[in-house]
C-alpha cells in the first residue's frame, strides 16, 4: 500500500510533456482540449497517434477528447452554423470543419487587404498584424500561402503616414467616448501655425477619409463668434485624430435625444472633404468623361438634367472643402 500511495503522488506531480511544469492531472485532460482546439482553430491537423505520445496518453484518450469537443462544438453552434471536427483522409488527421461563410475567399481578403494597404492609415507595426491576422483567422489553412504570396511585396513596400502616431488605442478609447456619451477634455494641435488648444467636446462619432481617422464632436463652452467663421454654425467640428496630443474621459455624461441623435452615417453623405464650415446646396455643370466619378465623390449628387455636353448636378454638401474640390477639376465644371 505504501509504495502505490507513493506511486500515485509521484504520477500526481510529474511534469507532462507540452503541458505546464507541474501541472495536476486533474488539470491535464482540460489543458490537452484547450491545446486541440487551439491546434485546429488556427487550421493545424491533429494525428491522433503523435498527439497521444506527445502528451504522454493513449490513442483512446485522445479519440474522447475529439468526442467531448464535437458534443461541445454541436451544443454552442446552432442555426446552421454547424462547426465539427471531421477525419481527414488525404492529410492522415482530423481537423476543424467551419461553415464556408466563416471564411473569407481569396478574392475577398485580397479585396480587404487592398484597402488597408492603399488607406495608408496607420503605422507600419500596427497595419501589418492585422493584415496579418485577417489572413490567419479569415483563409483557410490550405489556401492560406497564396494569399500570404500575393500580399508580400505589397507588405513589404508599405509606405505609413507621415506623422508616425500610434491611433488604435485612442481610436478604441474614444469610441468609448462616444458610445457611453462621455464628455472629453482633449488637447488638439490646429492645423495652421501648430498652436495647441484645450477644448471640451462631446464627441459623437468617428470617421475616416483619405488617409487620415477623424474625431466628430460638439464644442462645449467656446465663444463661436470668436472661433468660427460661422457663429451659427449647429453642426460639430472635426478633428483630425493624430493631431489630438491627449485626451481624457470625464465623470460627466452628456444627453443625446434620440430624435437629436447624430446621424453619422448621414453627416458622412454630406462632408467628404473633412474641412469646417456651413451645410451648404450646390449646382454645377460636368463636362467630364466620368460622372459616376462624381456621383461616387458626392453621394448626396443627384442629375437633375443631361444635356448634349454633359449633365446639370446638384448636392448637398458641409465644410469649405467641396469649392476646393470644384476648382481642381478645372474645365469640366462649371459653377451655377
Amino acid at each position: 500500500m505504501y509504495v502505490i500511495i507513493m506511486v500515485h503522488r509521484v504520477w500526481h506531480t510529474m511534469p507532462i510533456k507540452g503541458s505546464a511544469t507541474g501541472m495536476n492531472v486533474d488539470n491535464v485532460k482540460s489543458f490537452r482540449l484547450l491545446n486541440m482546439y487551439e491546434k485546429l482553430s488556427r487550421g493545424d491537423v491533429i494525428n491522433k497517434k503523435q498527439f497521444a505520445k506527445d502528451f504522454g496518453v493513449s490513442e483512446k484518450s485522445v479519440q474522447r477528447d475529439i468526442e467531448d469537443l464535437r458534443a461541445y462544438l454541436s451544443e454552442n453552434y446552432e442555426n446552421g452554423d454547424e462547426v465539427t471536427v471531421e477525419y481527414d483522409y488525404d492529410k492522415g488527421g482530423y481537423r476543424l470543419i467551419k461553415p464556408e461563410r466563416a471564411f473569407l475567399t481569396n478574392e475577398e481578403i485580397l479585396a480587404v487587404a487592398k484597402i488597408l494597404l492603399e488607406s495608408r492609415s496607420m503605422r507600419r507595426d500596427e497595419m501589418i498584424p492585422i493584415l496579418d491576422k485577417l489572413v490567419g483567422c479569415c483563409v483557410p489553412a490550405e489556401q492560406r500561402r497564396a494569399v500570404v504570396d500575393l500580399l508580400a511585396n505589397e507588405k513589404h513596400l508599405y509606405i505609413e503616414p507621415h506623422h508616425g502616431k500610434h491611433l488604435l488605442d485612442g481610436l478604441w478609447e474614444l469610441g468609448e467616448a462616444i458610445q457611453k456619451h462621455l464628455v472629453t477634455e482633449i488637447s488638439y494641435e490646429k492645423l495652421k501655425g501648430g498652436e495647441t488648444v484645450l477644448r471640451t467636446i462631446e464627441p459623437v462619432g468617428l470617421m475616416f477619409s483619405e488617409y487620415y481617422f477623424y474625431l466628430v464632436a460638439f464644442i462645449r463652452n467656446i465663444d463661436k463668434k470668436a472661433e468660427f467663421e460661422n457663429p451659427d454654425d449647429l453642426f460639430p467640428t472635426i478633428y483630425r485624430v493624430n493631431r489630438i496630443r491627449h485626451f481624457r474621459m470625464m465623470d460627466e455624461h452628456f444627453q443625446v435625444p434620440y430624435l437629436e441623435r447624430f446621424q453619422e452615417g448621414e453627416f458622412r453623405k454630406r462632408v467628404q472633404f473633412m474641412y469646417g464650415g456651413k451645410l451648404q446646396k450646390i449646382r454645377f455643370k460636368y463636362a467630364g468623361p466620368s460622372i459616376e466619378a462624381v456621383l461616387d465623390r458626392l453621394p448626396t449628387a443627384e442629375i437633375e438634367e443631361q444635356t448634349e455636353d454633359g449633365w446639370i448636378v446638384r448636392a448637398e454638401v458641409f465644410g469649405k472643402g467641396i469649392d476646393m474640390w470644384l476648382r481642381s477639376q478645372g474645365e469640366y465644371i462649371q459653377t451655377l
